[in-house]
């Protein structure tokens, strides 16, 4: 009987934690390699950099690769459909990363059918901390940050690990412009 073979998950980096507890806990088998989330703000760069993963990963593991991104990551015109037949690997079945902790199959519609909701969680939050004191160091005002989120009705908290308060405090600290509407436990097993 021959030894079973481990898949590898290459995931964005903004969804790093969730997958890190489910092997840490005994309930994914696989191994993990893990693309910047920071290279999301440039569809080529994003799309450079997952290659060159996939093409290291199926060098390097024997097993199924499964990409752990959204369709939509690339670009809305089958970008990442194109990268998923062209290497022959396996994508969950979602339109982005807050999808993929919903349980993918598009039921972010079901939850913002019109795209008025910024949804965070650790990953994201992580993100945008970055992003706007990126921002600050090359001198953007913090209303013209804030504008870019101008047109949503407000945050929904994704807690995937236990830790609303802390996700709480640290979406207060953003200082974004959008009030905290709600927070769900959604916890990582539909992910």
């Amino acid at each position: 009987m021959g030894e079973k073979v481990r898949p590898c998950l290459v995931s964005c980096s903004v969804l790093k934690r969730e997958p890190e507890e489910l092997v840490k806990e005994g309930k994914l088998d696989a191994d993990l390699v893990f693309v910047s989330k920071y290279f999301h703000v440039n569809y080529k760069l994003l799309e450079r950099n997952i290659r060159r993963t996939v093409e290291k990963s199926l060098t390097y593991f024997h097993g199924d690769i499964i990409l752990v991104y959204g369709d939509l990551c690339l670009g809305p015109n089958n970008e990442m459909k194109r990268l998923v037949q062209e290497y022959g690997v396996v994508k969950v079945d979602a339109l982005n990363c807050v999808d993929c902790l919903l349980g993918g199959k598009g039921k972010v519609l079901e939850v913002d059918p019109n795209y008025d909701l910024l949804f965070l969680y650790l990953g994201m939050i992580d993100f945008f901390k970055h992003f706007k004191a990126k921002a600050q160091r090359e001198n953007v005002d913090e209303e013209v940050i804030n504008q870019l989120f101008s047109g949503l009705e407000g945050i929904i908290i994704l807690d995937t690990l236990g830790e609303a308060a802390k996700y709480e405090k640290e979406v207060e600290k953003l200082n974004i412009g959008l009030k905290i509407l709600e927070t769900k436990v959604v916890g990582f097993d539909n992910f």
